[in-house]
């Protein structure tokens, strides 16, 4: 059967196109070598689950390996301390008579605790446990999978604390080798989430948890191995060096991400734009305009928690640049959740396709959409296109106009705050449906924000910024015309709020070096 890209689940080597994970594994079983108990906590859709099992391959010569996936266990199984106790004893049951590592005597005692009629301690179970890792031909590993289907019961807690003691006193009882637990939440705020009085708020029952550091992220160079198996096998010509990047630009190497747009190539019936820029463009573009299991558990998280909007649309629409700290707790969920990352001290949106996302999110909202300047450019649409090609220059003209029209009344500080808000809700339904963009995080702050547009394979550079003078708009020009190299385009476009009572509104034209700059004064 032919290997394909994978965007459902677990992905196997055997059946998939998949980056090598055996860096990845070392870093891991170093880990559990050196008897670590850890978490792996990582936004949804993340290859949780295809580094556990992969890893669980790898460590099985070595460690007897005991796989767990909590998703097979319903809310009643976490009622009570005797219901968990039994449920766990069961599954761990149906996982040793397979393997068929257990004496007979060991799995007879085991099957009592399944069978009690009565209400089971989970200590005896920690007892049976004991006696086996005691007796056990090598060291037993334990993982558990989803353990967020745990969340928010007192049992798993208690779970957690009998783990805890056992490694804390491993020099005197048997305890396992390793304990990994995967999910999205930070095991040790689930304290903090079933008691959120004072007295337990801090106190978790997971506090031996070691930092777990290994980038399951894709890089460019991941992505690029991944390609080159597709190409050997496919031969479709494709500049694997130019794809794995700007697959690596719009992804952050987000895996799932990452996989979308492959599969979204490698199934376009159109040979003409697969594998190439405007196919991974246009795949971008899918991806945006389709529901997402991924989509839809970030948008809820944010309509979940007014903190966490706030600060994600401080940091999208006003620029804000906040610096990475750990103990604010709106940061440390939109962390968590997968929402940002932090690029050297500073936090920023994961990935463009996450920020377009987001973007639209906020723009696209009923209230959003009921403001004039949105309406005038869902209006004007369809003036701005001919034969395919978006008329930015006429986009730019119009904007003014509208904008003085609307906004002319509006004070200095209220222009400043929203004028970039006002240009994007301005140009989101001229573009929506054939067009995506996205902002270049190293231009997003207080004065200044450049826009990337991608339409129909054409890509347009927009900078905004606020108006400080003549010799501040030059050097503006001058880092544009640095940007617009970088993309080897030869025109660009300025937007300039300016604030000055004599100031001349309009549309200019003007060459810098071998650059057009088209820059629109409002």
């Amino acid at each position: 059967m032919r290997k394909y890209f994978n965007t459902e689940g677990c992905c196997y080597p055997d059946e998939h196109y998949m980056v090598n994970l055996d860096s990845r594994l070392k870093k891991i079983k170093e880990m559990v070598d050196a008897g670590k108990y850890f978490t792996i906590n990582r936004g949804r859709q993340y290859g949780k689950t295809t580094i556990l099992k992969a890893l669980r391959k790898n460590l099985e010569e070595e460690y007897i390996v005991i796989y767990l996936d909590f998703q097979f266990m319903s809310s009643a199984d976490f009622e009570t301390e005797s219901n968990f106790t039994i449920t766990l004893a069961s599954e761990l049951y149906d996982i040793m008579e397979s393997k068929d590592i257990l004496s007979e005597k060991m799995l007879d005692d085991l099957s009592k605790i399944c069978e009690s009629n009565t209400s089971v301690r989970m200590r005896s179970l920690f007892r049976w446990l004991r006696l086996w890792i005691r007796t056990a031909e090598k060291p037993i590993i334990l993982i558990i999978d989803e353990v967020d289907q745990a969340s928010n019961n007192q049992v798993f807690l208690d779970f957690l604390a009998q783990l805890r003691g056992h490694y804390l006193n491993r020099n005197e009882i048997p305890a396992f080798q390793s304990v990994i637990l995967a999910g999205v939440h930070d095991i040790r705020n689930l304290r903090q989430k079933i008691r959120p009085d004072a007295e337990h708020k801090h106190n978790s029952p997971w506090n031996i948890s070691a930092e777990f550091n290994v980038d399951m992220s894709f890089s460019t160079d991941d992505i690029g191995s991944m390609l080159k198996e597709y190409e050997n096998d496919s031969h479709t010509g494709m500049n694997i060096s130019e794809i794995s990047q700007l697959i690596y630009d719009y992804t952050s190497g987000y895996p799932v991400l990452v996989s979308s747009i492959c599969k979204i190539n490698d199934e376009n019936p159109d040979g003409k734009i697969r594998w190439t820029e405007e196919g991974v463009t246009e795949a971008v573009g899918v991806i945006l305009s389709s529901k997402r299991p991924l989509f839809d558990s970030l948008i809820n998280k944010l309509e979940d928690s007014q903190s966490l909007r706030d600060c994600v649309y401080s940091i999208l629409i006003n620029g804000r640049r906040i610096s990475l700290n750990i103990y604010d707790k709106a940061l440390d969920t939109a962390m968590m959740y997968g929402f940002v990352k932090n690029e050297n001290g500073s936090v920023q949106i994961s990935n463009r396709i996450f920020e377009t996302l987001l973007y639209n999110y906020f723009l696209m909202s009923e209230q959003m959409m009921s403001k004039p300047i949105f309406q005038a450019g869902s209006y004007d649409k369809s003036q701005f296109t001919e034969n395919g090609i978006l008329d930015m220059d006429r986009i730019l003209e119009q904007f003014v106009v509208h904008f003085n029209e609307i906004m002319g009344n509006e004070s200095e500080k209220f222009l400043e705050q929203h004028g970039r808000e006002y240009f994007l809700l301005y140009l989101r339904p001229i573009i929506n449906g054939t067009g995506n963009y996205y902002i270049e995080a190293e231009t997003r702050d207080h004065r200044r924000m450049d826009i990337v547009v991608d339409y129909l394979g054409v890509q347009y550079i927009i900078e905004l910024k606020i108006w400080r003078g003549e010799e501040y708009n030059r050097k503006g020009e001058d880092q544009l015309c640095d940007y617009l190299e970088k993309h080897n385009l030869k025109k660009g476009y300025l937007v300039s709020f300016c604030f000055n009572k004599n100031k001349e509104s309009g549309v200019n034209v003007t060459q810098n070096g071998d650059k057009t700059i088209v820059e629109a004064v409002v």
